[in-house]
């Protein structure tokens, strides 16, 4: 009987110191931000309903795997699971953490089916879960659950307490994250059972037993049939379960089955999972820091790497945009969550999963060919600066012309990825409707975060055009890259919405959130200083470098109104807020007017406040976003951050650590070593050379070395 390990214990392990014989793999609780935030002085309000902090999930996967295998405790949830709960409905398949997916989701159970209640109240206490395992004990069905993975399987087993009584397996196919549209189950042999789910993708998969099937029921819970797999009646104690998933066919999903996990043993899988997530945490080695400071760095480091997900198989199929089954020149791998990720996470990924990285750019590309633009995700158009920052990196593998064109496209073509883009190119920016008393809901075009977005991604896209001598594009959308002046209020010194007259919006609050009039799930102070590539420039704007100085000032300390409620927007300081993506460059922007120190302050502050919070230490400030939370951390943790990630180049912080190895995607290792323990730097050097300023390149990282950063 495996060992069941109370939560505290789980917790105390993750905070062990970590020695030279200890595995990094358990310093990582993949629990981390699945636990909500309930303190309003937390929170900023008093919050209507359970607010994001997280939004993760803690089953098994391996890195950037086609299948997430997960507990389900609250279907239509973020991410299934949510940590207050005590009863599980399912095991899926897929996750990601955004309201979707969790497809193919099965639960075992002994004795009679209730089809209309069929969920199990579990413990926390009975319940672990590391990098690529998870384990529940179902109290209901007197059954535990063991879950682990490969890149495009999962493997269960149960471990029923009774050996006699009849054993089920509950296959709740009309269910899953999405509107389920269509499904299929049959039995296939004695041992095996395969069918399809479809919800906004079709997933299908092929699973084989290690027990008879006798048959498989269908009852009925008076919202149609329920497929209920049923095992000969000699089942025993322990049922095993090999299930491969495609997004092709039935057969390549027994394909996939047969590739990564004929002959191998729950154990040999278990143990390969761990194996991976090791090799990927070891490629940043970290020293000093406090015990939960090295757990909240490594489950940083781990969430960053769940997603985006192979969907190509074995054979290298997959279904394209256009719905055909073709082959992949690589792995072909969903949409990364661009409007979030682009700012770290997927520069994270280059670093360390160059050939990932490679692939998922070569993915975009064929999109963008089968549809005539490069998608984005939520907002911007922030393939651009992925695509432009990785090519600067020195990736390569992917056909950058090609993208370029795709790119170019996007820029300059109404009707795809850009909306509004030719007002945008006429008028130099996109126009707010006038509209007398716009609420937190109220629909329109955003179009203050869509010009300083579009502002930077035209910048991305000339950095494209000048290393391919496109002079005349490129001095084109350099010129565009300065359209974000063009919403500057000297008025009240921030960025705010024009009518297509040209006046400025009236009745301006720049305190109040949006989710799209003006703002894009911001408000004023939360969008007005985004310009990483001209912060120069943006500070040009305003009387002196003093004034600036003011105005990021106010940012921080002008105190949030708690009356003013936005489903994911919490956690301030001031104005302020780390629970959403759009001002998490703004911590930065002291350096640019000789205040790095204070910049440090606010970052300090953020990463012992807003990560690892509530009463559990379970929680995050706010939604993870595929890993760009997590990525923000692991980031500052180390004492680089990604200011412009379309420029190749960090801006040096003053790290959580005494010391990290970083092994970089050429096996270079960059040794970073903190001097002191101060918030203010004093000087920074590199292979022995001082550095002037605060940034430090890419290519020279790429070199190895040392990065000595002296604070007082």
């Amino acid at each position: 009987m495996l060992k069941r390990l109370v939560l505290l214990a789980s917790v105390l392990s993750a905070f062990a110191p970590l020695t030279a014989q200890q595995r990094l793999v358990d310093t990582v609780n993949p629990f981390l931000g699945t636990a909500p935030l309930t303190n309003p002085a937390d929170i900023g309000f008093n919050p209507p309903w359970r607010v994001w902090a997280g939004l993760t999930f803690p089953g098994a996967s391996v890195p950037n795997a086609m299948v997430q295998l997960s507990p389900i405790s609250k279907w239509h949830s973020g991410a299934g699971y949510e940590y207050e709960s005590d009863t599980i409905y399912a095991f899926a398949h897929t996750n990601k953490g955004h309201w979707n997916l969790c497809y193919i989701p099965v639960m075992p159970a002994d004795g009679t089916i209730d089809p209309e209640d069929f969920g199990s109240h579990f413990t926390h206490a009975k319940e672990t879960a590391h990098p690529g395992y998870y384990q529940v004990y179902l109290d209901r069905y007197h059954v535990n659950v063991e879950l682990t993975s490969t890149l495009r399987t999962g493997y269960h087993r149960y471990t029923f307490d009774d050996a006699t009584g009849p054993k089920k397996l509950i296959v709740n196919m009309p269910v899953s994250n999405e509107r389920v549209h269509d499904w299929k189950i049959e039995q296939e042999g004695d041992n095996a059972f395969s069918g399809y789910q479809h919800a906004s993708e079709t997933v299908y998969f092929y699973a084989e037993t290690s027990r008879k099937i006798k048959a498989i029921e269908r009852l009925n819970n008076g919202k149609g049939e329920l497929p209920v797999v049923d095992f000969a009646d000699d089942a025993g104690k322990v049922i095993e379960m090999k299930i491969g998933l495609s997004f092709t066919s039935v057969e390549n999903a027994k394909k996939n089955l047969e590739a990564e996990l004929a002959g191998k043993s729950f154990e040999d899988v278990r143990t390969a999972a761990s194996s991976q997530w090791e090799t990927l945490l070891e490629k940043i080695r970290v020293t000093g820091g406090t015990d939960k400071q090295r757990m909240l760095f490594y489950s940083s480091l781990y969430r960053s790497f769940l997603w985006p997900a192979l969907r190509s198989d074995v054979d290298g199929e997959y279904t394209d945009e256009k719905g055909n089954v073709v082959k992949a020149d690589g792995q072909y791998y969903t949409l990364p969550s661009l409007w979030d990720d682009y700012r770290n996470k997927l520069v994270l990924l280059g670093m360390i999963s160059p050939q990932v990285t490679v692939d998922v750019i070569k993915s975009l590309i064929d999109r963008g060919e089968k549809t005539g633009f490069i998608p984005t995700f939520f907002h911007g158009d922030h393939a651009s600066v992925f695509i432009a920052g990785s090519y600067l990196r020195g990736l390569r593998g992917f056909d950058v012309n090609e993208a370029y064109r795709l790119l170019l496209r996007n820029a300059t073509v109404e009707g795809g990825t850009r909306p509004y883009i030719a007002e945008y190119m006429e008028k130099g920016y996109i126009s707010t409707p006038d509209i007398p008393n716009p609420n937190v809901e109220t629909k329109a075009k955003a179009g203050v975060t869509k010009t300083l977005e579009y502002s930077y991604d035209d910048y991305a896209v000339a950095q494209l055009a000048k290393v391919l001598n496109d002079q005349q594009n490129y001095d084109m959308l350099i010129k565009r890259s300065k359209n974000y002046k063009n919403l500057f209020d000297p008025s009240t010194g921030l960025m705010r919405g024009r009518l297509e007259n040209g006046d400025w919006v009236k009745n301006f609050n720049p305190e109040y959130p949006y989710y799209e009039y003006m703002y894009r799930e911001a408000n004023a102070w939360q969008a007005s200083f985004f310009a990483p590539h001209d912060t120069q420039g943006l500070i040009a704007l305003y009387p002196s470098n003093q004034a600036f100085e003011q105005q990021i000032d106010k940012l921080f300390t002008i105190p949030w109104n708690p009356n003013y409620i936005a489903e994911n927007i919490n956690s301030f300081i001031g104005q302020y807020t780390q629970s959403n993506q759009p001002d998490h460059g703004f911590p930065y922007l002291y350096y640019f007017v000789g205040k790095q120190e204070k910049s440090q302050a606010r970052l300090n502050q953020i990463m012992d406040k807003f990560y690892g919070m509530g009463p559990e230490g379970l929680a995050l400030c706010g939604m993870d976003d595929a890993g760009e939370m997590s990525s923000w951390y692991v980031f500052n943790a180390i004492g680089l951050y990604t200011y412009s990630p379309a420029d190749p180049q960090y801006i040096v912080t003053v790290p959580l650590f005494d010391r990290t190895e970083f092994t970089m995607s050429n096996g270079k290792v960059v040794t970073i070593v903190r001097k002191h323990d101060g918030e203010k730097i004093t000087g920074i050097r590199y292979g022995g050379k001082k550095i002037d300023g605060y940034f430090v390149s890419h290519d020279d990282l790429l070199q190895g070395g040392k990065l000595e950063i002296s604070t007082k």
